[in-house]
Parts: C-alpha cells; sequence; structure tokens
C-alpha cells in the first residue's frame, strides 16, 4: 500500500488542491536584511513587515504573487484565497497587484482574495484603507488581536460588513497556542448573534489544543451550533517555541483530529512563503498536509482529501455546504 500515491490521485479526481489561506502580496520578501527579523514573535512582526510593504510597488507585488501562483499551478491547485495587505503603510499598491494577478489568472484557477487589517478597523486610517478594499475582495478578513482591548468592537465591524455586504467572513483567531485564549469561543458567540451561521470561518484556531478536554469539547458543540468553519496552516504553527506553561500534553497545530469527528468542516493553507513569518516555507502543499497529519495524528486519507480539496472550496465560498 502507498498511501501518498492514492491520496495524490484522489486528490487529482476531486479537481486538485484547494489552498484556503495564504499572504501571496508577501511571498519572497526574506532577504539578508531582514531574516533576522525571523526570530521574532508574531505581534513584533506585524509591525517589522512595515519596512518592505512601504518601499514595495505595485509592480514588484504583482511579479511575487504570480510567482508563488505560478507554483501552486504547478502542483495542480484548483482555487486558492489568498489574504492581502490594506493599510495607510501599503495603501492600495498590494490591492492593484491583486486585481491585476486575478484579470491574468481568473481562467486558470478560482482564486479569492481577502483584506489583511495589520492595523486593526477601528482607528480612523485603518477604517479608511478597510472600507476601501471592501468592493474588491471575496471575503472579509479580521485580526481582532489588532486591536488590543477592543476585540469585539473589531469584530462587531467585521460582521456588519460582511452582513452589508452579503460576503464570508475569514477571521484570525487563537494563535498564540495559550490557554488564556479564547478567541474560537468568541468568534462562535458572535456568528450566532449577528445571524451569520455557516459564513463564518476561524483560521488558525491552534489555543484550543491548549486547554482541557472538556472545554475544547464544550467550544466544538459551539462551533456546530454557529456553522463555524476552520482552517489549519500547520506549518505556520509548529514553530511555536517552549514555553514553561502547563497545559494538555498537545502540538502546537489545529486539533483537526478531534474536531473532524465532532462534524466540523476544516479546510487548511499554507499561510506565509519565504518571508520574515516563514522563512523556510516553500508552498508545498503536500509537506503542508504531510505536517499536519502526522502531527494530529490523523492518517483518515477520505477525509484528508475533503480537507485539501471539498472543504476548502466550502470554506472560500465556492461550494454549497
Amino acid at each position: 500500500m502507498n498511501p501518498k500515491k492514492i491520496f495524490l490521485e484522489k486528490v487529482k479526481q476531486k479537481g486538485g488542491w484547494v489552498n484556503a489561506h495564504s499572504h501571496l502580496d508577501r511571498a519572497y520578501t526574506l532577504t539578508k536584511k531582514n531574516f533576522k527579523y525571523s526570530y521574532f514573535p508574531l505581534k513584533k512582526k506585524w509591525y517589522l513587515v512595515d519596512e518592505m510593504k512601504y518601499l514595495a510597488t505595485e509592480e514588484e507585488i504583482y511579479i511575487r504573487m504570480e510567482k508563488a501562483l505560478e507554483y501552486f499551478l504547478m502542483q495542480g491547485t484548483q482555487a486558492l484565497c489568498s489574504f492581502i495587505d490594506v493599510d495607510e503603510i501599503i495603501e492600495d499598491r498590494a490591492l492593484k497587484a491583486a486585481k491585476k494577478l486575478k484579470n491574468n489568472y481568473g481562467n486558470s484557477i478560482r482564486i479569492c482574495f481577502a483584506n489583511q487589517v495589520l492595523k486593526g478597523v477601528l482607528d480612523k486610517k485603518s477604517k479608511y484603507w478597510f472600507d476601501q478594499s471592501i468592493e474588491f475582495v471575496d471575503i472579509i478578513g479580521g485580526l481582532p488581536a489588532t486591536d488590543p482591548g477592543k476585540e469585539d468592537e473589531h469584530i462587531d465591524v467585521l460582521f456588519q460588513t460582511a452582513k452589508k455586504k452579503g460576503k464570508i467572513l475569514h477571521v484570525h483567531v487563537d494563535q498564540f497556542n495559550t490557554s488564556e485564549e479564547k478567541e474560537t469561543e468568541k468568534l462562535a458567540k458572535k456568528t450566532i448573534e449577528h445571524g451569520m451561521q455557516g459564513k463564518v470561518v476561524a483560521i488558525h484556531s491552534v489555543s484550543l489544543a491548549a486547554h482541557d478536554r472538556d472545554y475544547r469539547y464544550k467550544i466544538y458543540k459551539l462551533m456546530r451550533k454557529a456553522g463555524l468553519m476552520v482552517i489549519s496552516c500547520p506549518i505556520a504553527w509548529i514553530d511555536h517555541t517552549r514555553s514553561e506553561r502547563l497545559t494538555p500534553s498537545h502540538n502546537s497545530i489545529t486539533p483537526v483530529d478531534e474536531m473532524v469527528p465532532e462534524g466540523i468542516i476544516v479546510a487548511f493553507g499554507t499561510d506565509n512563503i519565504c518571508d520574515i513569518y516563514k522563512p523556510f516555507s516553500d508552498g508545498n502543499l503536500w509537506i503542508e498536509l504531510r505536517v499536519m497529519l502526522e502531527a494530529c495524528h490523523y492518517y483518515d486519507i477520505d477525509h484528508l482529501v475533503k480537507i485539501s480539496t471539498i472543504n476548502g472550496l466550502k470554506v472560500l465560498g465556492l461550494l454549497e455546504k
């Protein structure tokens, strides 16, 4: 038996890979100068990318995005979602590059874009650029931690915008692998509160694995009620550093092995490629999946195929659930 061969053949039969989460506009921005930033904590990296964003031209951004997209096409990718930075640093340059990419490759691959709001959505300048991106993006993106102390307000703005524009919502939550984080729970409750069941996706939800079993399964039940879907980006989070916190034994990866049997729709993505976030990541989808299945000890081939194909289409709003 060759499980890899069986898996890849089944993925091909389903139309090819679906990369449900990436950041093509930052791909291949790693340099000798900024490589040292790779060691910094995530929240510092949110600001350390400003230098690169400020200097980037629309053409440079487009060339990077095209290079990354071509690699995914070589792997047999049928659909892909990329977040693109929209703020006062990058202004509309990444948006324009994304529009050009979609025009040039829209017939070769199904491309969805979401707005990455590294400056939040509550500050006047940040809200301006958030608003400027709304008409173009297919998916409303969010990152509540960028508005510290006002996470609920951040999430409410996302939901109000998504409902008004009739778009689905992808929100980065529970990224720091600690039991103090309960953002997935908050997002599920907000989904129900705003009546957007089945139209919201939690990106990462890594910290769920740091909680005790009773809490985890309570949240899975809540997620089912909210129709909350999940995207796992294994390589992006396997590198979490050791800490002295006492938690259940776990990997710093979305607990896919528990979520799938609980009826939660799980997809996966590559996240960052060759930048200060993930300097060694090259966007290889098989390696991405391999890290996930090994870390979660999850070997159900048919469900792994769904995660890699059909579920990806579902979380991108390209296939009815």
